[in-house]
């Protein structure tokens, strides 16, 4: 086994660190599961704060509970951090992205991600390469929420140049993920396929074609070869929630919406008499989709494709409540908008059509949890909604948008909207506060609570730099370039 070959808990921590920047450590998911609960187990003593701060990271993030005071060592009878670790910049990067694992009250955690990031800031210009790169990367978006295959496309390069690198370890990356190329092109052929007929057959012209950022969603949600499933359940999702958003935002009426809506709560074929003509098409594509993925996942359990549809049906209800509001120039409270738009974000729906298109790979306490919207997908829902809210605020939202998160606030509290931004970007770290408490609450699922972290990086990926990706697909295109196109080198 790889990692009985280290010979120390350092050397063992570095290995999987390494596997995971390389992107390849869902090919030793289980040596790494059985490595970190050693590592627990053993005591550990070091002077390396990189060696102390990549040992709490790495439990952390498997939902090993790991106190602050592990880094007391590390600072001074204040209770500050000792001036001497400002001349280790390995160490402040591993204690940065550490830090960011942080749940509600701990004080000492934000401390530590003010003060290892002002000091990497200001020791930036020079470090030699790669860590240069590193703490760059790091200092936009901490490794904890980073896009983890983009940045094993930056390791890649940067590996070779990593004291004691492990050549095989580098070649196996380079064929993972060649590999998992040639499987997303011919998933985005067979989904482009799937687009052009129910955009051909539902004539939705006002819809955005948003087929490849629906794909590339999913893939941020869930790369692994085997879950090749659940990728195209959720693309299709997204796809038709898409759909179903531009028509109550943009374009139906009031009495069209309840129309629509009437008949998606009825769920059958004769109520299509309900709806109006232009989206008769629509509502016979959209139970079709969900015959075949009953009919994709029938093998493991032919009714929990019913969680999915009263997901969806739900979703159609918060659209609905939403175009109530504008038809009745309703201004809500900041809290009730909260309350409502990080709903009908669709997260709370995407995460139980994940669990359900994941099959025998998540149990029904899993899925359960998931169906109960618990604090983790609502907090991802949140995050989602006001990063969006943001990037519409500062684009100019669409004829049928309610008013954001962003302008409720600003009327609430009579600020300007940086003032708005401010606080409501404090709220997004609360969130992860809460998103990441969810490791160790839910240890027994955590592999589903890892996807709904997914779920909670792919909205700074979409909504980075207070843009919308999602809606001005040009943005990602280098990004999707690379990812889906761009051979790498092996």
């Amino acid at each position: 086994m790889l990692l009985k070959t280290c010979k120390d808990t350092a050397e063992k921590m570095a290995l999987v660190d390494a596997l995971q920047h390389l992107g390849i450590d869902h090919l030793f998911a289980e040596q790494i599961g059985a490595t970190l609960e050693d590592i627990h187990q053993s005591e550990f003593n070091s002077s390396s704060l990189h060696d102390i701060a990549l040992r709490f990271r790495l439990l952390r993030e498997h939902g090993i509970w790991v106190p602050t005071d592990v880094f007391r060592n590390f600072r001074g009878k204040d209770g500050r951090f000792n001036k001497d670790i400002t001349n280790d910049p390995k160490g402040l990067l591993s204690l940065y992205n550490a830090a960011y694992l942080f749940v509600h009250n701990e004080p000492e955690l934000e401390e530590a991600i003010s003060f290892a990031s002002h000091h990497l800031k200001s020791m930036s210009d020079s470090l030699g390469s790669p860590l240069a790169e590193q703490v760059k990367r790091a200092l936009h978006i901490p490794f904890p929420r980073t896009f983890r295959r983009l940045e094993t496309l930056h390791y890649i390069s940067e590996y070779k140049e990593e004291e004691d690198h492990n050549p095989l370890l580098l070649e196996l990356a380079k064929l993972d993920f060649s590999l998992l190329q040639r499987d997303n092109l011919m998933e985005l052929k067979d989904i482009s396929e799937w687009w052009k007929g129910l955009y051909g057959t539902c004539g939705l012209t006002y819809a955005r074609d948003r087929m490849v950022e629906a794909y590339f969603w999913s893939y941020t949600v869930f790369y692994e070869q085997n879950y090749a499933r659940a990728r195209m359940m959720y693309a299709k999702l997204v796809v038709l929630i898409s759909l179903l958003d531009d028509t109550y935002d943009t374009h139906a009426t009031i009495e069209e919406c309840r129309e629509l809506n009437a008949a998606i709560q009825r769920w059958d074929e004769s109520a299509v008499s309900l709806v109006p003509e232009y989206l008769k098409n629509f509502y016979h594509k959209l139970l079709e989709t969900f015959r075949e993925f009953g009919e994709e996942v029938a093998i493991i359990d032919n009714h929990r494709i019913d969680y999915a549809k009263k997901a969806f049906q739900k979703q159609s209800t918060y659209y609905l409540q939403e175009a109530e509001w504008l038809h009745q120039n309703h201004k809500p409270c900041f809290e009730d908008h909260v309350n409502l738009s990080s709903m009908s974000s669709a997260v709370p729906l995407l995460c139980v059509g994940m669990m359900v298109g994941m099959g025998d790979a998540i149990t029904d306490e899993a899925l359960e949890w998931a169906v109960g919207t618990p604090d983790a997908i609502i907090s991802s829902a949140k995050i989602g909604r006001f990063m969006n809210d943001i990037a519409a605020y500062k684009h100019g939202k669409n004829k049928g948008d309610i008013e954001s998160s962003v302008e409720c606030h600003m009327n609430e509290h009579q600020v300007t909207s940086d003032d708005a931004f401010a606080t409501i970007d404090s709220l997004v770290e609360n969130e992860w506060k809460t998103i990441n408490q969810a490791r160790f609450e839910h240890r027994a699922i955590l592999s589903t609570v890892k996807r709904v972290v997914n779920m909670a990086v792919s909205m700074r990926l979409y909504y980075d730099d207070r843009k919308d990706a999602y809606t001005f697909g040009t943005i990602l295109e280098d990004v999707v370039n690379n990812v889906f196109l761009k051979p790498v080198t092996i």
